[in-house]
């Protein structure tokens, strides 16, 4: 047998785990996992010193069958999704001609309407509150559905 013909071999044989695991056979696909590390370590000598993904796959092979086979279906846990409601806030300061300077601060809320993961679509609203040189100047509040880009 060649390399490439021990490779399709290790491959099968990685299959067969795979699919034993999936229908709970866990014997069998010990079996198969160490079937398939034998026939990647045999490819990997008969391919040359520099044909690392076959050491790579040796080595996932039997580290597949040395944790207990139940470890291998724990779920996965999820780091968390963004809060439904995102508040933010931004200061602005203004400077004219005539050094009338005007600042003002606004705060808001946003609600992700799609993936809150990237937040591309969703309703926001904002308030505002200005103030110049003479004291307040007003504020405002609006609402509405932006595109972040």
């Amino acid at each position: 047998m060649n390399d490439q013909d021990l490779l399709r071999d290790a491959l099968e044989a990685e299959a067969q785990a795979q699919r034993a695991l999936l229908a709970g056979d866990d014997a069998t696909a010990s079996t198969h996992f160490l079937e398939a590390a034998e026939h990647y370590r045999r490819s990997w000598e008969r391919a040359g010193k520099n044909a690392y993904g076959r050491l790579v796959g040796m080595l996932k092979a039997t580290s597949a069958f040395n944790p207990p086979i139940d470890s291998l279906r724990q779920s996965i846990t999820s780091m968390g999704q963004p809060p439904l409601w995102q508040a933010y806030t931004s200061a602005v300061a203004t400077f004219g001609r005539n050094n009338d300077a005007v600042g003002g601060l606004m705060i808001g809320l946003f609600h992700p309407r799609g993936s809150p993961v990237n937040g591309l679509f969703g309703l926001s609203s904002e308030a505002y509150v200005l103030a110049a040189d003479g004291g307040a100047t007003g504020s405002a509040a609006r609402g509405g559905a932006p595109s972040r880009t």
